[in-house]
């Protein structure tokens, strides 16, 4: 399984995002599992990427909170949760995303 943080230079939502990603491996049994992160510089990237803002995760090349129409670009994404919006994904879904690819390998 291969994971990516994506963000913009100094995005403040970059740590907090981590601090998840990092959580959510924990709760799905995951432990050991890591993560890159990866800095989107201009346009060409976010479209290269498929990123809609920052911070965005990547769970093998597949945005799991993408939202249909939603175009590339440079700038900070909001994530709608039960509790309203916020600037970090929700843990829950970050934890099904992970859920669902440790489901979709294959045993070694």
């Amino acid at each position: 399984m291969k994971i990516e943080l994506l963000v913009v230079a100094d995005c403040p939502n970059e740590q907090p995002t981590a601090d998840l990603i990092g959580q959510a491996l924990r709760d799905v049994g995951l432990p050991g599992a890591g993560f890159t992160t990866r800095v989107i510089a201009d346009r060409g990237d976010a479209v290269r990427a498929g990123f809609t803002g920052s911070p965005t995760v990547l769970v093998d090349g597949r945005d799991p909170f993408a939202e249909e129409g939603r175009e590339p670009g440079l700038a900070c994404r909001v994530y709608r949760s039960p509790q309203g919006l916020s600037g970090v994904p929700p843990l829950e879904g970050l934890r099904q995303a992970l859920r669902e690819a440790g489901a979709a390998e294959p045993p070694r």
